[in-house]
């Protein structure tokens, strides 16, 4: 619920363009590419290709759900607040602390391959130096604090150049892997299919992992009170900034299946893409791919950062967390005091992490806890997009399949994944995951006590009602209205 007074964010302060720019990197595919092929390939061998196709098709289902929410409620902080305006307030606020605790642990996930790339930039034998790798990672981490900091369009102007010179790297080296004549494994199409998984536990830790790769794209719905018309733009952005980064990471794991053995894949662990780069062009293709992870990997951190930030600005504003998180600085127009407090919690982490032992396994624990965390909040929200819009599902089939069919899909597969997947994660990820869920359970009984509005007082979200509001003076089964319904739920 949105207070009537009080300074906000920086309004129409992004474009359609600037949006699938942040969609891109949010996903990160190059750091998403280093940290998780080797972690894929653990859990399903040659079968990468497939966990992310099938992830794939019921995450465009999501990314559906969120386009359709955010045409009739823009909202910072997006899931926290459908989910609590349709489903109930209590996986509202669910649904956005378990985005704050994922988003706070990618901190730790993000920044320490950061300060190992850079380490292996200056002696490949510091990169495995944890405790280094988090002093070097921290101070990456701080510097994207600061760019955040400094508010939306400078955080856009940063990721223009990071993001467009990853994207031209990694490309450039799809191009040389179709060149490449050598091989360790013939391309076989079985990769693309079902066979190939060790039963459903194995398909469901493969789409656990491959949901981890695409998460991020909805940093575009967080952006949405600094978008310019950003009822419609967040939703395209999202589609073309999943649509591209699948793309990309489809070809990048078979030309790890097909370049690379099994052994060097292992071996390679969170680098396997200087492997990658090594084979394709000896002498300097290591080098480049560490770049554009390196770069990758530091403008995704921005772009969590703006996502973790503006969710707690929505939920200090609406008062289920303490109310300063919702104070905008007058200058920079960004969340300070959220800001600081994810900046803190972070550097904690880092602390925390430099004994944990080998970079490797922080990230092997950390990418099945956000994994698990994601599949939980896509999974509500794309319940709620169906719940949103239920009056209008049956007035055509494209409204029945693209509103209903497909959000209800997406919903179903990440839930199961959530499920299934509990009981094949190792002890410390599902510890992480579950318990970082199960602390949000103190704030929001404590808040839900003490009378927030956000738990007592918020008009149900409805599409058809937002479809009345905006037309006054049709009626609602006037050809102009159905015209009108039509483009507010299914048009990006």
């Amino acid at each position: 619920m949105r207070p009537t007074s009080g300074r906000g964010l920086q309004p129409n302060a992004l474009g359609t363009f600037d949006t699938i720019v942040m969609a891109v990197a949010g996903s990160a595919p190059a750091y998403s590419l280093a940290a998780t092929t080797a972690v894929l390939f653990g859990a399903v061998g040659l079968a990468g290709p497939a966990s992310l196709l099938y992830c794939a098709i019921p995450m465009f289902g999501i990314v559906l759900a969120y386009a359709r929410l955010g045409r009739i409620d823009v909202n910072a902080g997006a899931g926290y607040s459908w989910v609590g305006r349709t489903l109930h307030p209590f996986l509202g606020f669910l649904s956005g602390w378990a985005l704050v605790v994922a988003a706070t642990l990618f901190m730790v996930a993000g920044s320490l391959p950061a300060g190992s790339l850079t380490l292996s930039l200056i002696d490949p034998e510091l990169a495995e130096n944890t405790a280094l790798s988090s002093v070097v990672g921290a101070g990456w981490f701080l510097m994207m604090l600061l760019v955040v900091l400094g508010g939306a369009r400078l955080t856009v102007r940063a990721q223009l150049v990071m993001t467009g010179v990853e994207l031209l790297i990694l490309v450039a080296f799809v191009l040389g892997a179709v060149a490449h004549r050598g091989s360790a494994t013939a391309f076989d199409w079985s990769w693309f299919g079902l066979s190939q998984f060790d039963g459903t536990a194995g398909f469901a830790s493969g789409a656990l992992i491959a949901a981890f790769y695409y998460w991020g794209w909805d940093v575009t719905s967080n952006l949405s009170e600094e978008t310019r018309n950003s009822r419609r733009t967040a939703g395209i952005a999202a589609f073309v900034g999943v649509g591209l980064v699948f793309l990309l990471f489809e070809a990048f794991t078979v030309a790890v299946n097909v370049l690379l053995s099994a052994g060097r894949i292992e071996r390679g662990g969170a680098n396997v893409l200087a492997v990658l780069g090594q084979e394709i062009w000896p002498g300097t293709g290591g080098k480049l791919l560490v770049l554009a992870v390196l770069l990758s990997t530091v403008a995704t951190l921005e772009t969590t950062l703006i996502q973790v930030t503006r969710s707690l600005f929505a939920m200090g504003r609406d008062h289920t967390l303490p109310s300063a998180l919702g104070r905008v600085h007058r200058r920079w127009n960004t969340p300070w005091v959220a800001v600081i407090t994810v900046g803190v919690a972070a550097l904690v982490l880092f602390a925390g992490s430099a004994a944990a032992g080998s970079v490797s396994r922080v990230l092997a624990d950390a990418v099945s806890a956000i994994g698990l965390l994601t599949a939980f909040y896509y999974a509500l929200a794309g319940l709620a997009a169906v719940v949103a819009y239920k009056r209008l599902l049956l007035r055509s089939v494209k409204e029945f399949l693209l509103g209903g069919v497909w959000p209800l899909l997406g919903s179903a597969f990440m839930l199961w994944v959530f499920v299934e997947s509990l009981g094949e994660l190792s002890p410390t990820a599902r510890t992480i995951g579950l318990g970082g869920l199960a602390v949000g359970v103190l704030p929001m009984l404590m808040y839900w006590r003490r009378g927030s509005a956000y738990y007592r007082d918020q008009a149900r979200l409805d599409a058809a009602r937002a479809l009345a509001a905006a037309e006054p003076f049709a009626s609602p089964h006037s050809p102009r209205a159905r015209r009108k319904d039509e483009s507010l739920a299914t048009d990006f």
